[in-house]
């Protein structure tokens, strides 16, 4: 008599062994998985808990150094340090200084990336070499001969020639910045705009600047955000108290004011971010998202 085997019996052993392995790793990569997202929301809240308390210090009558709900919940932090001398004339300062000097560093480093990125030169190699040592070298290994520099050319104490340092000391970063945006605009479309006539100026106006535009804006917020939050340039080359930026009067809070009062110091910081999350969204609105590049290669 025959015998018929079942399903079970008719399947060989072998084959249920890669199912079982394919188990065995899909629970192993659930809990990797789990256990990364676990060391990420640790991160999380290790930067969060410095923001909670700014945002709880700002409103609380008794802010310590401790995350607190406010006890009592009150504006007269705000109220503290809304004056001319605090606040709005630092900040007046602090967006003359660095908006001047990121208009400056962003023209300048697209006209210095530019030949890097579109002509072949044997000096090439060397000098964007120099350009990734300068963008690692402390600021405040400068500063010294700086401030006698600038004592000898009489810019002390001036606004311009603070303007001018701080541009120059973000170029090296923007330059190198920018050839990388800059690289990625297509060399045909220069070459068409060339057979019509156009010279090199134009073609870097009219095509490829739009095509980078998003490069540009990024190389915009990077320069001004550092810009905003230097210390030592404007502290070093601005004497007077009346020219000095938010980035150095925000220091006032731990010195002569005797006890530190942490609710004024945490409003004044969440205005001092103000104007760096204005420019954010300002120019992310302004780049949408979107790129022309798509659509200038098409046909």
């Amino acid at each position: 008599m025959a015998v018929i085997a079942g399903p079970e019996s008719a399947t060989p052993p072998r084959a249920r062994r890669p199912a079982a392995a394919g188990a065995r790793h899909r629970s192993r990569r659930r809990s990797e998985r789990a256990v990364v997202n676990a060391v990420l929301l640790l991160i999380a809240l290790c930067f969060l808990a410095p923001l909670l308390w700014l945002f709880l210090a700002s409103v609380n009558g008794t802010a310590g150094l401790r995350v607190t709900a406010p006890d009592p919940l009150t504006l007269d932090n705000f109220r503290a340090v809304l004056t001319t001398d605090i606040t709005f004339l630092p900040m007046l300062n602090g967006l003359v200084l660095c908006g001047g000097a990121t208009a400056l560093c962003v023209a300048a480093s697209v006209l210095a990336a530019y030949p890097l990125s579109r002509y072949e030169s044997r000096f090439k190699r060397p000098f964007l070499l120099t350009i990734l040592f300068t963008t690692g070298l402390p600021i405040t290994a400068v500063m010294v001969p700086v401030y006698a520099m600038f004592v000898q050319v009489d810019l002390i104490d001036t606004m311009y020639g603070t303007v001018l340092f701080l541009g120059t000391s973000s170029l090296p970063f923007a330059i190198w910045l920018t050839k990388n945006f800059m690289d990625g605009v297509p060399l045909v479309l220069e070459e068409a705009a060339w057979t019509d006539g156009a010279s090199g100026m134009q073609t870097l106006r009219r095509i490829v600047l739009p095509l980078m535009w998003p490069g540009v804006t990024v190389v915009t917020i990077f320069t001004f955000i550092l810009m905003w939050g230097n210390f030592f340039v404007p502290f070093f080359l601005l004497l007077s108290p009346d020219q000095q930026p938010a980035s150095v009067s925000i220091f006032t809070f731990f010195g002569s004011r005797g006890t530190v009062q942490y609710g004024q110091l945490a409003a004044f910081s969440m205005l001092y971010s103000t104007p760096v999350i204005l420019l954010y969204v300002v120019m992310s609105r302004l780049i949408g998202g979107s790129s022309a590049l798509g659509g200038a290669l098409k046909g």
